[in-house]
């Protein structure tokens, strides 16, 4: 699956996308975080505090508790204000 990251999700990890193939335990958002913070120290940075990240699959946003079994895209944004 791709990854895309943004705003400082992206400028903690160091890149705009992947592509990965998460182990068969990786089931849900939240769980794809703390996979993915384990990777290194600059995702352990990024997912650091996993609460305030935003998910969306394929365009739609999602909760951590969401499945990812299928997605051919999962975005990680942090929160956004509006003004």
């Amino acid at each position: 699956m791709k990854l895309i990251y943004f705003a400082w999700v992206r400028e903690r990890v160091g890149k705009t996308e992947e592509e990965i193939d998460p182990p068969a335990e990786v089931a849900t958002v939240g769980d794809l975080m703390t996979w993915l913070a384990g990777r290194g120290e600059e995702y352990a940075y990024a997912f650091e505090n996993a609460k305030v990240i935003r998910a969306a699959i394929d365009r739609h946003h999602v909760r951590a508790d969401a499945a990812i079994a299928g997605a051919a895209e999962i975005a990680f944004f942090p929160p956004m204000t509006g003004g």
